[in-house]
């Protein structure tokens, strides 16, 4: 029987969530995303760390905002080489509340992929899914350019990433766990894991109303909630994860069904400002995790720009 990495291809788009290209060439994956967080892990490595100072040689006198950008093109771009299919680059989440500087942001980006010539298809531009970054998102798709919707937590979320027309959401299921064992002090498991229900939700919310977007479950806690969604159209899944379903022989099954969703009685609502704000102010979890999650990227990006300053 093959391992239970393979057995969830079958079902489902495998992504890898880091900055390692070495992991990437060991499990195959046919996209990976990065963040900040991941670039600065990736650098911690002797093997990465020249990359800084190559970039430097490469474009003297660039600021250090416009340095960070070229390495993070940089690493999008040896990523492609790579994987068969896209890469996701992160606008930095100190514009998560600004519409006009992520769309700049995001077109300088795109930019810079030409310019090493990479089609824009193969990029997914990361934006943290705030009230401004979906509007960022929605003009960006109409121009061509291709957004991923991070730091998801809530339904509003979704709904207003899928009417945006945005081609991705990154739905956290880690951090709902996080969040709801550390409020009840219960522990859960498979289908019974509030992260794993949101997404369940999410996904068939999509499928019956036949949303193109994908949905990418991400920021998982251990190898039962990823099979818990086998079936979802993408998952993002870190080293050791992806370690432990390649040396696991646990048979895996079709969790989430496209066309029986398309069967599924589901009320279908809208969100526009107001409602949007209203319901993620009413989602204290999703309200607490964006808030968080959004802090913890501009910390990583401060450290980004240490190293590069350095």
């Amino acid at each position: 029987m093959p391992h239970a990495l393979d057995q969830l291809k079958q079902h489902t788009v495998v992504v890898a969530d880091t900055g390692d290209f070495n992991t990437m060439r060991a499990f195959a994956p046919r996209d990976a995303t990065t963040n900040p967080s991941l670039i600065v892990k990736a650098l911690a490595k002797p093997e990465y760390a020249e990359l800084v100072g190559q970039a430097r040689a490469q474009h003297p006198g660039l600021s250090g905002e416009a340095l960070i950008d070229r390495l993070l093109v940089r690493f999008g771009c040896e990523i492609l080489s790579i994987i068969p299919g896209r890469v996701s680059t992160e606008v930095d989440a100190r514009l998560s509340f600004d519409t006009e500087a992520t769309v700049a942001k995001a077109r300088e980006l795109i930019a810079l992929y030409r310019d090493q010539g990479v089609d824009p298809k193969r990029v997914l531009i990361k934006i943290a899914a705030t009230w401004e970054g979906i509007r960022a998102a929605e003009r960006l798709e109409r121009e061509g350019i291709r957004c991923n919707l991070t730091l998801l937590f809530g339904f509003a979320q979704a709904v207003a990433c899928a009417d945006a027309g945005v081609t991705l959401i990154s739905p956290f299921v880690g951090r709902i766990y996080d969040w709801t064992k550390k409020r009840t002090g219960l522990e859960y498991s498979g289908a019974d894991d509030p992260g794993v229900q949101s997404v369940q939700r999410i996904f068939n919310y999509y499928k019956r109303f036949g949303y193109q977007t994908e949905v990418m479950g991400a920021s998982f806690r251990n190898t039962g909630q990823i099979l818990a969604l086998a079936g979802c159209d993408l998952l993002t899944i870190s080293p050791d994860l992806l370690q432990q379903l390649a040396s696991s022989d646990q048979q895996v099954s079709l969790q989430l069904d496209a066309q029986a969703a398309q069967q599924l009685a589901i009320e279908r609502v809208r969100f526009d400002e107001k409602q949007f704000r209203f319901g993620m102010n009413e989602d204290e979890m999703a309200s607490d995790k964006l808030a968080e999650g959004i802090r913890l990227f501009v910390a990583d990006a401060r450290k980004l720009d240490a190293i590069v300053a350095a």
